[in-house]
């Protein structure tokens, strides 16, 4: 995966940041801590402006979200409260349960969308949510724009001033991404070996 990454960024330049960003953005494992960083590296050899890697960066990350966030909204909540009552084990989530998410995403939608595009899968995820709750679009936007700029950042400065040292951030960051993996299959086999069913279901 890596080699397609270095090859799509050198060959496309920012076109190739906006593809592989996109693809990140939908597809959870490709890793932007793998795309970022060499981009950055490209940055510092002269190949690319660094402004321009951060911005094309964010734009494909955020246009990445959207297809999630629609999925979401067009879904509906009241589809996915009636699959969790009906194959609630298997979603490890009771109707209930759902409501109290919505709820408290709906209070701080735009705080948890911007903390969660800091963290491996969840920044994928977490779009699907905001779309459930049917949180407003220009929000939506705002939020993820900023903390894709905030993780973006991070990623192209580290690549730029480590230079042909970029892989080690892959070294350091890898471990987060299957930590983060670990703790979800966890979590999800602990709700589906306590899951009950919502109080009307029952």
């Amino acid at each position: 995966m890596t080699d397609w990454i270095i090859q799509t960024i050198s060959e496309l330049g920012y076109l190739g940041i906006f593809l592989v960003m996109l693809a990140e953005s939908i597809f959870p494992p490709i890793p932007s801590e793998l795309i970022i960083p060499f981009a950055g590296f490209a940055a510092a050899n002269g190949d690319l402006n660094l402004f321009g890697v951060i911005a094309t960066a964010t734009i494909g990350a955020v246009v990445g979200m959207l297809p999630w966030y629609f999925a979401g909204r067009f879904f509906g909540l009241d589809r996915v409260r009636y699959l969790a009552d009906r194959f609630g084990r298997v979603m490890a989530f009771n109707a209930d349960e759902i409501d109290t998410a919505v709820h408290w995403f709906k209070r701080f939608g735009p705080v948890i969308v911007l903390f969660g595009r800091l963290i491996p899968l969840i920044r994928t995820l977490i779009s699907i949510p905001a779309g459930l709750s049917r949180m407003s679009l220009p929000v939506f936007l705002l939020a993820s724009t900023a903390g894709a700029l905030i993780w973006n950042t991070f990623l192209t400065l580290a690549g730029y001033l480590l230079h042909e040292h970029y892989e080690v951030i892959e070294v350091v960051l890898d471990p987060l991404s299957y930590l983060v993996l670990g703790l979800v299959v966890v979590l999800y086999l602990f709700k589906v070996i306590t899951w009950k069913p919502s109080k009307a279901r029952a």
